[in-house]
């Protein structure tokens, strides 16, 4: 199972590259064994037109290399965090896609501008207030999941499976390293979007919730109806 997780998450590291929402090596893909306590993890640093599938880095849920012949990502502790906060994800990424990371760097959150977003998220991506000085000297990674945590205090992290790290940069999860990915796709289509519609019309305001309903929810939930009947895999 491990082996196939490894290979999962590389291969959702190399879709980063495919859809352009990495430059050099600023991002990660990750993936969850809930069964084991094991998560998979690109290796810090590696390029990804040198890295395999072996590169892959498993810790347990504190951190600690079980296998791997590299440092885990720097962005660990995050991804760990999100596991042990978020029962229900399987995968995780970070990007710095360069228009969800500018909505980032503005600290603002995106808004649902029409239906397109409400496909995926069901309302704005939020955006996290910035972290301390003591937050970031302290344990920066640990507590930037931490602040993405609190920024889910009153929202469903399923619904918006994404958030804004405030002058940092996007994070998205979903059920399996697969889905967290296609969100992060989706996530950077949308906020250029509506950096688009904003540049048209500086006005512009949030669809109508019973749009949004209607296409979030013809997408996810019991009545879904659109697409085909699919089973996502859990880890």
């Amino acid at each position: 199972m491990i082996e196939e997780l490894k290979k999962i998450v590389f291969e959702e590291n190399l879709k980063l590259v495919k859809h352009g929402l990495v430059v050099l090596t600023w991002g990660n893909v990750s993936g969850i064994d809930r069964q084991k306590g094991l998560v998979a993890i690109k290796p810090s640093g590696v390029p990804y037109e040198s890295m395999t599938a072996e590169d892959m880095v498993v810790v347990d849920m504190e951190g600690n290399v079980v296998e791997g012949r590299y440092k885990p990502s720097s962005d660990t502790p995050t991804h760990l965090y999100l596991y042990k906060n978020f029962k229900d994800i399987g995968g995780v990424v970070h990007t710095h896609s360069l228009s969800a990371t500018s909505w980032s760097q503005a600290g603002q959150a995106i808004p649902a501008y029409g239906t397109t977003h409400a496909d995926c998220f069901y309302g704005e991506v939020p955006c996290t207030r910035k972290l301390t000085k003591e937050e970031i000297e302290e344990a920066y990674e640990l507590n930037t999941g931490k602040v993405i945590v609190e920024t889910f205090a009153d929202k469903d992290y399923m619904a918006v499976p994404a958030v804004l790290v405030k002058n940092h940069g996007p994070f998205t999860w979903g059920a399996t390293p697969e889905k967290a990915v296609e969100n992060a796709v989706t996530l950077e289509a949308v906020a250029q979007m509506a950096i688009n519609t904003l540049s048209i019309n500086p006005a512009a305001v949030p669809v109508e919730k019973y749009l949004l309903d209607k296409h979030y929810f013809r997408k996810h939930g019991k009545n879904a109806y659109y697409g085909q009947n699919t089973t996502n895999k859990k880890y």
